[in-house]
């Protein structure tokens, strides 16, 4: 109850800040200097006031803030030196950074790029903006083998954002570069670039000696991403519930912690708190900063600052405001289906799931998984019924069935793989006793996935609203009951 309590406020400013996004993106874009200004300085007012007014200026902030954010957002898509060319279809010559690796496709190859430099037949600068970029074919092939924070030079036809490209406006990119020639490819030239890809190389690097399916879905396991994993595996996931384990979350972010915690608690609490900014800045870069990891990385970060400042704050006071504050930095974050995955799956565990393990009979080992993973179902069901149209009701019992084996599979992944790559080439007998517990614990959450998936038993959302008029009645039931037995205790 003192989490629900402390969740209210934050709460409340969280929801003023998504329907001033909701307004902006009505409104349109526009620089929204006015806007920005105004919510600062209700922002400086609330810090003064006290009590029911302060939270109404700050409420009012949050939303102009919100707003004005989101006009921003959408005026850096067209107020772009790259639109008019995009438009005439010109052909360029770029400078490039990717900031994630390609998504190799069956016919295409596309990768988000930031334009470091842009030669036209008119001369205009790129910005910096994104843009994303395509290849088929030979350029294709070349373009799949790089990675987040490789700088390339191009030759090709800037294109409009239209069709399947137009969502990847929601990720801040301007226009299309189908590239016709890949001129010259140098490695990253920032250090955390860099120490991310020598770390995903060492982490991946004994999963080489597992057969193709096994090392797609441990790279998804430990890095996320379904790279190398094959398309009817992919669907088995989706359509059982499992698919959120190929995708990096919280629990990564945990389990890394947990890996490294036995070195930091070493050190005092300054070195501590600097080590531990250090792993999760490394293990963000490494996963091209998912959504899902952006939101765990900055509550695990705002997490150990609470602690370093001896004030520690409650989970769900800190998920309200790590989610304020990513979607004032990054309104687009409302139209991530991972990001709200991410922070509903999140409220479910922090809010929903003590109140399940008070409750739900049998022993801890039973009863607490149960109450973890029905929890974290519950808090995504909202977003998985808005977003896909149902909820398979198998993935309770599938996510339970792997519950108890997904930690052990994340430790042994990045301890296993690291050390079968250091000994693959001395010791390769070696190298693959270290990966068999990777390969049984994956061929097992498989199994589960291919079983689970034959029958998934969509709930759409009329059956949605059945289930949650139910539990209504049965936690009212309960209420009232639990009331005359006090009455007659008292009595």
């Amino acid at each position: 109850m003192s989490d629900v309590r402390a969740f209210a406020a934050p709460l409340t400013v969280l929801a003023a800040v998504v329907g001033g996004v909701v307004v902006g993106e009505h409104l349109g874009p526009a620089p929204a200097v006015h806007a920005c200004a105004s919510g600062l300085a209700l922002v400086a007012v609330a810090s003064v006031a006290r009590g029911p007014r302060g939270l109404a200026c700050l409420v009012l902030a949050a939303a102009l803030l919100g707003t004005g954010a989101t006009r921003r957002a959408l005026h850096g898509l067209v107020d772009t030196p790259l639109a008019p060319l995009a438009s005439q279809h010109a052909p360029v010559d770029a400078s490039l950074t990717l900031v994630d690796d390609p998504d190799s496709g069956r016919f295409t190859t596309r990768a988000i790029a930031r334009v470091r430099t842009l030669a036209a037949p008119e001369a205009v600068g790129g910005g910096r903006r994104l843009v994303v970029v395509t290849g088929s074919s030979d350029v294709g092939s070349r373009l799949a083998v790089l990675e987040a924070g490789d700088r390339v030079v191009v030759r090709g036809h800037l294109r409009p954002l239209v069709g399947y490209d137009a969502r990847f406006r929601w990720r801040h990119a301007v226009a299309r570069l189908a590239v016709t020639d890949v001129i010259s490819v140098e490695r990253p030239d920032t250090p955390l670039a860099r120490a991310a890809n020598v770390a995903r190389h060492a982490v991946l690097g004994g999963t080489r000696l597992l057969p193709g399916k096994e090392r797609g879905l441990v790279g998804g396991f430990l890095l996320g991403g379904t790279r190398g994993v094959p398309p009817t595996i992919v669907d088995e996931f989706r359509a059982s519930g499992l698919s959120h384990l190929l995708a990096v979350s919280g629990e990564n972010v945990a389990f890394v912690l947990a890996i490294v915690g036995p070195a930091l608690r070493r050190l005092g609490l300054r070195g501590r708190f600097l080590a531990g900014v250090a792993v999760l800045l490394l293990f963000g870069a490494m996963t091209r900063w998912e959504p899902s990891v952006l939101r765990a990385t900055a509550m695990a970060g705002l997490s150990m600052t609470a602690v370093l400042l001896g004030r520690p704050v409650p989970a769900a006071r800190i998920l309200a405001l790590v989610a304020t504050a990513l979607l004032l930095a990054d309104p687009f974050l409302v139209h991530s289906v991972g990001f709200l995955l991410s922070c509903g799956a999140c409220a479910g565990l922090v809010l929903v799931a003590p109140v399940l393990d008070r409750h739900l009979p049998g022993p801890d080992v039973v009863r607490m998984p149960l109450a973890t993973t029905a929890a974290a179902q519950l808090g995504v069901l909202p977003v998985a019924i808005a977003t896909f149209g149902s909820l398979p009701l198998v993935a309770l019992p599938a996510n339970l069935a792997v519950a108890a084996v997904v930690g052990p599979l994340t430790v042994a992944g990045l301890v296993g793989g690291t050390v079968g790559g250091l000994l693959a080439s001395r010791a390769p007998s070696v190298a693959a006793l270290c990966l068999a517990p990777s390969r049984v614990l994956t061929d097992y959450v498989e199994l589960v996935a291919r079983v689970a998936s034959r029958a998934p038993v969509p709930v759409d959302a009329r059956t949605t609203w059945l289930v949650v008029a139910l539990a209504c009645a049965l936690a009212a039931t309960l209420v009232v009951r639990r009331a005359r037995t006090g009455s007659v205790a008292a009595r």
